[in-house]
């Protein structure tokens, strides 16, 4: 039998926590996709030392898990004398990590351009960023939405990250709610149907572009 005292007696705990999830989320979301396009250029630029370091990037941050990026900054930045909350560190390592990930689906997006389209802004006299901004990006981006949509869902699940370093998320308050009550089963399907209430939509939006792209494309 479901205890509802849990969810009634904490509802303003849970509701911390899932609007510190949403604020968190939103501004990974925002900073994954920004960086990530400014690697995926990296990754296809005519540029060999660009090239490198947006290889490097993505191959360093795909390959190790992301608990340990967040630690990178909660852990990592205070011996350099920069110390920073659990959660600003859990929500740079969210927009770090994920960024990795985006880069490569826009990158995909960006080479899946006919080659003819950037030759010939190219030859029209556009630079290198000029045609990557006006001519290629734009069609990238449509061709990658659905992919970086799935991306955007992982990260909202991954924010649970941030219960680690006590970065106050749905997580987080998850955690006191359970010290409190004591009640671990049901206080966390609250925590899980909180986390629902944030994911289906993100699921039913990407399905719906995804239904939307394939018909026009």
């Amino acid at each position: 039998m479901i205890d509802l005292t849990v969810l009634t007696e904490h509802w303003e705990s849970y509701f911390i926590g899932l609007r510190n999830t949403l604020f968190a989320s939103l501004m990974a979301l925002a900073g994954s996709f920004a960086l990530g396009t400014v690697i995926a250029v990296f990754r296809i630029s005519p540029i060999k030392v660009l090239q490198a370091c947006g290889t490097a990037y993505v191959e360093l941050f795909r390959n190790i898990p992301l608990l340990l990026v967040v630690y990178m900054f909660f852990l990592g930045l205070p011996a350099l004398g920069i110390a920073l909350n659990g959660f600003v560190s859990g929500t740079l390592g969210l927009m770090v990590y994920t960024s990795a990930f985006i880069a490569e689906a826009i990158r995909a997006g960006i080479l899946a351009v006919p080659q003819g389209q950037t030759e010939a802004a190219r030859s029209s006299g556009l630079t290198y960023v000029q045609t990557m901004r006006y001519v290629v990006l734009p069609q990238a981006v449509k061709i990658v939405v659905p992919p970086i949509t799935n991306q955007f869902l992982n990260l909202v699940k991954n924010s649970s990250i941030l219960g680690v370093v006590a970065g106050l998320d749905l997580m987080y308050y998850g955690d006191l709610v359970n010290a409190d009550t004591y009640n671990t089963v049901d206080t966390y399907m609250f925590v899980a149907l909180f986390y629902l209430i944030l994911t289906l939509p993100l699921a039913y939006a990407s399905r719906l572009m995804e239904r939307r792209f394939a018909r026009s494309g």
